[in-house]
């Protein structure tokens, strides 16, 4: 068969394709962990799901590399190695993809380019050959036949969504796992909510698509079988956007599959606020292993949940449920959003409050961006207040439209509210605050780790010793031990996040 090779020449398609994947380097963010990966030892969170699930979608008998850039350099050997270079990323890797695709350009070698990144913007990106866009698990092989009939086109898209019962593992193989604080796996595409700022529903639509039970396990049990052990990541967007299916089927499955595994993983996710109004489904999602939920909180203002039509988190007491799903056992991370319409000046202080009293350690506060394609992005063309593209990152003090706010105000303010809720006065009383109503499952046994004794002692030096906050570390630590003294790994966790939260806030403040 005759295909294009990747220096530009026509000639027969080898039987083993040389494949690069290429992971885009994160900048340093909250969301990066940086300065609190150093502490155990890795390099990233986690391995690039996407690149790991197309690498399975692939034919077998091409030979496949990845270069993940968070944890190892992309060296030029590797770009003349390949016959196509494959890149996924989201919008705060741009700079990174920038520069990969001027050194692909300068080798020769082709680039197929995917991801929300792309998808979303694809325009941007004329120079890229091959963007293959949307879900891979449509668009990637229609690629691949016209790649093998000779007849590779520039761009493939797709309306239709992806069945996600037909999605392959994950090639873990391609990865040291050793570099990663978490594995990650997917359940489910969608969200049924339609919140204005969000871009879900734009790559992912409403309907909430699932893989069915034996998917799950056999995913958790690759993992398993490639010597993985600690935390596993489910991505998805809102793990609990098809309750009934969740219930019936995946919980009681995964929760059998570790038991009889003896739990050698904990699970973590994202799911929306009414996940408290569940009690069945909190209590199944603590006895399969979750212990930790990323909810999007945005803001306590009712007036302004009206406005990003988040109405999933109207007419609640928004505290009253964070300490719920608290005391079934579930750690809740909350994200947090500063810079709509309808924020007055005492947004800044009620952030505070509502933060402190939630006890919600990890609190990711950032200023609204309005993302492409989003119906807020609508709104603010239309409103001629837009000003640039996103940088991908709000929590580095930018903005991309005119607020009503004034501009300086909202940055002071912003800037006021990440020094106050991450000063050791403000987070170490809500790390106790969390850790006196949290109650984890108590059959959970601890295993210990030799990384987790070289943290210990890493935040004896840096926090304890060197660190400002030392009296509140040594003050933490010792009513941990005291008090709750199962929980004595966790604190020093949290105090390795806040150090972390300090050193990425004080490039701005």
């Amino acid at each position: 068969m005759k295909s294009v090779d990747n220096r530009g020449k026509e000639g027969l398609m080898p039987d083993k394709v040389k494949i690069l994947l290429v992971y885009p380097e994160f900048p340093e963010t909250f969301w990066s962990f940086k300065y609190a990966l150093k502490f155990i030892f890795k390099k990233a969170t986690n391995p690039p799901l996407g690149l790991l699930t197309a690498a399975s979608i692939l034919p077998k008998e091409w030979e496949k590399k990845l270069v993940d850039m968070n944890v190892m350099s992309l060296k030029d050997k590797y770009l003349k190695w390949a016959d196509f270079v494959f890149i996924s990323a989201i919008s705060i890797q741009k700079e990174s993809v920038k520069e990969i695709i001027t050194r692909c350009q300068k080798t020769g070698v082709k680039i197929v380019a995917g991801g929300p990144l792309f998808t979303g913007n694809y325009s941007a990106f004329e120079q890229i050959d091959h963007l293959v866009l949307n879900e891979a698990e449509i668009t990637l092989p229609r690629f691949l036949e016209d790649l093998k009939n000779g007849c590779a086109k520039h761009i493939y898209t797709s309306r239709q969504w992806a069945d996600l019962k037909k999605t392959p593992v994950p090639q873990w193989e391609l990865v040291n796992m050793k570099k990663y604080a978490s594995m990650n796996i997917q359940y489910s595409r969608g969200c049924p909510f339609n919140c204005e700022f969000c871009d879900i529903p734009l790559f992912y639509g409403h309907k909430v698509r699932i893989k069915d039970k034996d998917q799950i396990i056999a995913e958790l049990e690759s993992l398993f079988l490639k010597g993985w052990r600690g935390e596993v990541f489910f991505v998805d967007d809102n793990f609990i956007g098809n309750k009934k299916l969740l219930k019936k089927e995946a919980l009681p499955a995964v929760f059998q599959w570790m038991e009889q595994r003896k739990y050698p993983f904990s699970f973590f996710t994202q799911a929306s606020i009414n996940l408290s109004d569940d009690e069945e489904l909190m209590q199944l999602m603590v006895q399969a292993g979750f212990d930790t939920v990323f909810v999007g909180i945005e803001t306590p203002d009712e007036i302004t949940l009206s406005e990003c039509s988040k109405f999933q988190n109207k007419n609640r007491d928004l505290i009253a449920c964070v300490k719920k799903m608290q005391k079934f056992g579930l750690q809740v991370q909350g994200g947090f959003i500063i810079g709509f319409d309808s924020d007055t000046l005492t947004i800044f202080e009620r952030q505070i409050m509502f933060i402190q009293k939630s006890g919600i350690v990890t609190a990711m506060v950032g200023l609204l961006n309005a993302l492409r394609g989003t119906k807020l992005h609508q709104r603010l063309e239309k409103e001629n207040r837009l000003l640039k593209e996103v940088t991908g990152d709000n929590t580095d003090c930018s903005i991309n439209f005119v607020p009503k706010m004034h501009y300086k105000t909202l940055m002071d303010g912003y800037k006021k509210l990440l020094k106050t809720i991450y000063s050791p006065d403000y987070f170490y009383k809500r790390v106790k605050e969390f850790l006196q109503d949290y109650k984890p499952l108590q059959k959970r046994t601890f295993r210990f780790r030799f990384t987790y004794l070289g943290a210990f002692f890493k935040s004896i030096l840096f926090l304890g010793i060197l660190g400002k906050e030392r009296f509140h570390y040594w003050r933490l630590l010792l009513w941990s031990m005291c008090s709750r003294p199962r929980l004595f790994p966790l604190a020093v966790t949290f105090t390795i996040y806040g150090f972390h939260f300090r050193k990425v806030f004080e490039k701005y403040v």
